[in-house]
């Protein structure tokens, strides 16, 4: 089986070198199972029928309309993971140039370069730079998934006392957590504690001006603030408040926006966190393994929208993918289709996540249209795909 793909950016050479001769490159959209995806906006387009696949080669996925997807049954991977180390390490820059005023020592430099005496003259005005070290400090961080379990551990290493707090910490991630963290039940602890604050979480309704008025008047004289996930988990113009009343000592950011660019304590980096060509490759790699296991096998592995699920490679006649709205009685009504046709289904899995379930069924015969005409005629299913 042959199958088209689309890409709506560049995506890393890297990664698409992982498709092989059964996928086809096309320019249009429309002719395309699956689409390769990185900042470019999907909520204004016409989903094409034949879509089966979103794979975004990053973490967030703002721009992709999930659940007008999951309504067609087209399923949305990202790349947790994948740019966290590149994230991760510009994280240190931000603390590092927010400690210490090196790009004011940078502009002064650049803006004496004429000077012959500069050397001597360097020596008298270095005061007028100088910061502070991370070494004894108490970093928060606020989530704990792939790219804070990294930013918590590192900090260990410039001898910082880390506080980490995730209400939602997987068991992986704790075991992945260094002893020495301690890990907080109450994000007040971290705000009345630390020196510097780095938040690592997903932008939903719920985390939203996580960092708020409220939350920077029990902050520490002085706080170092940096947002290096979206710019909306911090209220800017509170934070911006902080800063002329001297609470606040820094605020780095990753996201330019009016608000905060080129605003007095403020240092702001257009985007970069996930720029780097190493961090590109492995989102791009990632998201095409992704693709390819559940374009060829019907296996979900890291989608925002579906349930994960793994049946690995069909050795049976026949395999289909159902999806439909998680509701009572679902699995019933399947098997009575199965039933009235005399269908043995050899192995089966059912996977739920919010409003949305995925049914893997593997049968002993081929699949046939009237199962699959059957199928989608039952009341709450919205997509019937034949794997095999």
């Amino acid at each position: 089986m042959s199958f088209k793909y689309h890409c709506l950016n560049p995506i890393s050479q890297v990664g698409l070198d992982g498709f092989d001769d059964n996928y086809v490159k096309t320019d249009d959209v429309n002719d395309a199972e699956g689409i390769l995806v990185r900042s470019a906006s999907m909520h204004e387009m016409e989903l094409p029928d034949k879509l089966l696949a979103v794979a975004r080669a990053g973490a967030g996925v703002n721009n992709i309309p999930l659940d007008k997807c999951a309504d067609k049954g087209i399923v949305v991977f990202n790349t947790p993971g994948a740019n966290a180390n590149g994230v991760k390490e510009l994280v240190f820059a931000g603390m590092l140039l927010a400690a210490r005023d090196v790009s004011g020592g940078i502009a002064w430099v650049r803006e004496n370069a004429a000077d012959a005496d500069i050397a001597k003259v360097a020596e008298k005005q270095k005061k007028n730079f100088a910061g502070t070290e991370l070494y004894g400090k108490k970093l928060g961080v606020i989530g704990l998934g792939a790219i804070g379990i990294k930013v918590a551990n590192t900090a260990t290493h410039f001898g910082m006392e880390v506080f980490g707090y995730d209400p939602y910490i997987s068991v992986d991630a704790a075991w992945n957590l260094r002893r020495e963290i301690h890990h907080v039940h109450n994000l007040d602890d971290i705000f009345e504690q630390c020196d510097y604050i780095t938040i690592h979480v997903p932008l939903l309704d719920s985390t939203k001006n996580t960092i708020n008025e409220e939350a920077i008047s029990k902050m520490k004289d002085g706080v170092i603030i940096l947002n290096f996930a979206r710019d909306l988990l911090c209220d800017e113009e509170a934070v911006l408040k902080g800063i002329e009343s001297g609470k606040v000592r820094r605020y780095v950011s990753d996201f330019p926006n009016p608000t905060t660019a080129g605003k007095p304590g403020v240092i702001v980096t257009p985007h970069l966190g996930a720029s780097t060509e190493e961090s590109e490759d492995n989102c791009a790699v990632m998201a095409v393994k992704e693709m390819r296991d559940y374009l060829e096998n019907g296996n979900i592995k890291n989608s925002v929208n579906y349930p994960n699920c793994d049946m690995g490679v069909c050795i049976q006649a026949g395999r289909i993918a159902v999806f439909h709205k998680n509701i009572a009685n679902m699995i019933a009504r399947f098997t009575s289709v199965f039933g009235e046709m005399g269908i043995n289904i050899s192995d089966m899995t059912n996977k739920s996540k919010g409003d949305y379930a995925y049914t893997m069924l593997d049968f002993e015969t081929p699949v046939t249209d009237e199962l699959v005409g059957k199928l989608q005629a039952v009341d709450g299913v919205l997509r019937v795909r034949v794997v095999k």
